[in-house]
């Protein structure tokens, strides 16, 4: 049984999420702030953490930052709609997705499937790839780059992977949109150029002048190197 840890400082929220979580099989633990949540997160070892942005004690923001320095659990936002600043920072520091609110509970069920099918991949026969100087391992879910290990969120890790699949091919954000989060995504352009930003401060020496991922302006990304 996989565990959802829920944070949100309302306790309605909590009580909603985790009824309805229940009622689908999971584990449910929650927490009313960010200094919470990291203890239970400790302790608990969420397979998911569903995460609210404004929290007293703690924020989110503050939240993702303590997190990401010990475990690379997945992590989505709730965030409010209006708040397109905060979806953006949420991602920058390492959060895999977001849903905003109001949300429907049988979108945000289909959200954490998808998330949590990039976090645990089942292998792949051909589980390695190699491009240049980066090292790609569907089965340990590891990256290298010139045989230093590169820690990568899910989002991230499945980004990376599906551009070396097919090196030399140019794909739109919205080919990536949907790859990431599945058809009944909610996403936007931006949401792509953030991932791809990070990715590129982690494998590229210069990500100013990247080797490997390689804007196509006005399409997308394509993956070189050699």
């Amino acid at each position: 049984m996989k565990t959802i840890l829920v944070v949100d400082d309302k306790a309605s929220v909590r009580t909603l999420v985790r009824e309805y979580l229940t009622a689908e099989g999971f584990r449910v633990v929650t927490a009313e702030n960010g200094q919470t949540a990291l203890y239970t997160a400790r302790q608990e070892k969420p397979d998911l953490i569903l995460l609210d942005i404004m929290m007293p004690e703690m924020d989110g923001f503050a939240f993702i930052r303590s997190l990401r320095k010990e475990s690379d659990t997945p992590v989505i936002l709730l965030t409010a709609k209006l708040e397109e600043s905060d979806k953006v920072i949420g991602l920058e520091l390492g959060a895999d997705d977001y849903v905003t609110k109001p949300f429907g509970m049988r979108e945000l069920v289909a959200r954490i499937h998808t998330v949590m099918r990039r976090a645990g991949k089942i292998p792949h026969p051909s589980s390695r790839l190699q491009i240049g100087e980066i090292l790609l391992d569907r089965e340990t879910h590891s990256v290298t780059v010139a045989g230093q290990p590169v820690h990568l969120t899910p989002s991230e890790f499945d980004l990376l992977a599906l551009l070396m699949d097919a090196p030399g091919r140019v794909f739109s954000r919205l080919d990536l949109l949907e790859d990431l989060q599945g058809t009944s995504f909610e996403g936007v352009a931006r949401t792509i150029d953030v991932h791809i930003r990070n990715l590129r401060t982690k494998i590229e020496s210069d990500p100013t002048n990247p080797r490997y991922i390689e804007t196509i302006f006005g399409i997308g990304y394509r993956f070189m190197g050699s």
